[in-house]
């Protein structure tokens, strides 16, 4: 009896022992029709998620990339918060997937960002309710307004700000920068008026921002909680704001939103009002943030490279003299002749890299390469590990705008460019973003000069954030 009993108490734990390890073994070695890319998928549903988020304090591609690219090639595979992935530093597989949207691959994004952006936000659209709602938003962000609206908004934003920053003894810029487009942006999206509202709207996007790319634990005290209390808070902002005019029919168009609700009026409308917020929700921390991180980090290279920005005034001086009144307001024919600011803008953006990855996921088995990526895995087209590559770009960690000289006009992503994305989700803000960068230069460069006070470091988990700030000293020029 004893035996048995003995047998018994080690049976069970040696039981469980070997299903963990047979349910560990098939975590890592998945069934596939043909050959996975090299890599490791990490500890079970952890996978190697640590690792991909550790910081790095340079411009460079992330150990996490880096690493993974000189053991396994520029295509392999890997889990991040419970998924498996492909990532792809392969040109020729980063075109591939953006131009066969819609037929091999769609958009994805892991659950964790999902949960950030909203069951419904464009990201997660497709077919025709994404190009649905990528009409409305040119109806903003299209050349046309910029042309007529925006751009004369955009230089009267960038010249009061500096004006006011320019009277204190420093200011931190990436925060400064961030209000400026943010206050910019959400008067054309929402009408906000900070000095009206008692929401602090901002605020909450703030705390969303600071926790968007960081390990998913939602408890209180960690980055991820902190992204997830301010994007509530700021739903139900939005949410109070299209009761109330839902509740008002005859309420006359005074921006986006009032666009969206005439939408949702319809007798049979397309969206739904969750998808309407979702998208305001995306709208208003995209128009700022991206921008504004890449605007901060241009400054500070700027600062740092001279003979750059010598010959960046000299374009913009130039503009001015050639006006009957120099402070007259910028015109769309000035920005178009821009040619040195747009060599300038593309190198700040090959640099910065603020998206380090674009997420899609494979709709069936798909082989490239001699290797097959399985139906339902995702895709992360991973930006900086192509604008970093010494094979394509020259001494890539080099702020050298001249690289750009004589090359065509980008208004697309390409297979070695791709800080808009590229394909069918071509970012529609590339256009206003550019215009941004464009019209903050022109009245900088022009009527100041500046020095940097404190702080200007980096760090990458993945996304570019600035820990110490960037405090900066602005100075009117005589």
């Amino acid at each position: 009896m004893e035996g048995i009993v003995c047998v018994a108490v080690w049976a069970v734990p040696l039981a469980m022992v070997t299903a963990t390890a047979m349910w560990a073994y098939r975590w890592s070695h998945p069934k596939v029709n043909g050959q996975l890319p090299p890599g490791s998928l990490g500890f079970p549903l952890l996978g190697e998620t640590m690792q991909f988020f550790a910081p790095n304090p340079t411009c460079d591609i992330s150990p996490f990339v880096q690493e993974r690219l000189k053991r396994y090639g520029s295509i392999f595979k890997t889990s991040i918060v419970g998924q498996s992935v492909v990532v792809s530093a392969d040109p020729d597989l980063n075109y591939y997937v953006f131009q066969q949207e819609g037929k091999l691959f769609e958009s994805w994004y892991p659950d964790t960002f999902t949960e950030i952006f909203g069951r419904d936000n464009v990201g997660s659209l497709h077919g025709f309710m994404y190009k649905y709602l990528k009409s409305l938003v040119l109806r903003l962000y299209g050349q046309e307004n910029l042309k007529v609206v925006l751009l004369s908004e955009t230089e009267h934003a960038c010249r009061s700000s500096l004006a006011s920053w320019a009277s204190r003894p420093s200011v931190e810029l990436k925060d400064a920068i961030s209000t400026m487009i943010f206050d910019l942006t959400a008067k054309k999206l929402i009408s906000y008026e900070p000095s009206k509202s008692s929401d602090n709207l901002r605020k909450n996007f703030v705390a969303f921002i600071r926790g968007l790319i960081s390990f998913p634990v939602d408890i209180p005290g960690t980055a991820y909680h902190e992204c997830m209390q301010g994007r509530r808070n700021a739903m139900k902002v939005l949410k109070k704001m299209m009761k109330e005019r839902m509740a008002e029919p005859g309420r006359q168009s005074q921006d986006f939103f009032d666009v969206l609700i005439e939408e949702l009026r319809r007798e049979k409308p397309v969206m739904t009002e969750a998808v309407a917020l979702d998208l305001m929700f995306v709208l208003l921390f995209a128009s700022f943030e991206t921008t504004a991180l890449a605007l901060t980090l241009g400054i500070k290279l700027l600062a740092e490279n001279p003979r750059v920005l010598e010959a960046l005034t000299e374009e913009h001086e130039a503009i001015a003299r050639n006006r009957k009144d120099s402070d007259a307001a910028l015109t769309w024919a000035e920005y178009r002749s821009m040619t040195f600011t747009s060599q300038v803008t593309l190198e700040i953006v090959r640099l910065a890299n603020i998206v380090p990855g674009i997420f899609r996921k494979a709709l069936q088995d798909i082989e490239f390469k001699g290797y097959t990526i399985p139906a339902g895995w995702g895709v992360m087209v991973c930006p900086p590990a192509v604008h970093l590559n010494p094979e394509i770009y020259e001494d890539p960690l080099a702020f050298n705008p001249w690289r750009w000289q004589n090359k065509v006009e980008i208004t697309g992503g390409t297979k070695h460019f791709m800080a808009f994305g590229g394909g069918l989700r071509f970012c529609v803000g590339t256009d206003l973003s550019k215009v941004l960068m464009a019209t903050f230069i022109h009245c900088l460069v022009t009527k100041y000069s500046w020095k940097t006070i404190k702080g200007g470091n980096i760090v990458r988990t993945p996304g570019l954030s600035f820990p110490d700030g960037y405090h900066v000293k602005f100075f009117p020029k005589k």
